[in-house]
């Protein structure tokens, strides 16, 4: 079994039960959820002139290889109303691979780690918090080390789903 973080975000429609309906489909398509995040409130990233985002972690345990994974992934975000469009717009659902094990994958179709994990805060506060001792395999610092002391982020006053 590999050990998989998977960033989820959301900035269209109710976006905290987005949110949980693609931990939902990652459960119902065979993938065992371990650990979740909280959920946090943060401004869009690469285009500006978008609703805020929801963004959270989740941990899992799979079988499935990077590439099967990542077809997984794109179906569930389809299957949730996500269309094709502006990169780094507005979406519904958002399924990215952050870490893969402690592999490192460059292909035309995917890059593991995912090559921006460092640079967004959006990521690396909800992954720090199930994943802080967690060694980045090419930067070769932990996941907590990374993230900056004073985050801006305001955490969500929702309840997440025990897992």
């Amino acid at each position: 079994m590999a050990i998989v973080y998977i960033g989820i975000g959301s900035n269209l429609g109710d976006r905290h039960k987005n949110c949980l309906m693609a931990i939902a489909l990652l459960r119902q398509n065979g993938l065992l959820v371990t650990k979740q995040s909280s959920m946090y409130e943060t401004e869009p990233w690469g285009v500006a002139e978008q609703p805020a985002f929801v963004n959270m972690a989740v941990e899992i345990d799979t079988e499935l290889a990077p590439m099967m994974l990542l077809c997984l992934l794109k179906k569930i975000e389809k299957a949730m109303g996500r269309q094709e469009a502006l990169r780094w717009g507005p979406r519904i659902a958002d399924l990215d691979i952050l870490l893969y094990n402690d592999i490192t994958l460059n292909t035309d179709a995917l890059t593991i780690p995912h090559p921006l994990i460092h640079e967004r805060e959006f990521v690396l506060k909800p992954l720090s918090e199930i994943a802080k001792d967690f060694v980045h395999p090419v930067l070769k610092k932990r996941i907590g080390d990374l993230m900056s002391k004073e985050s801006k982020l305001r955490k969500m006053g929702y309840q997440v789903v025990p897992i």
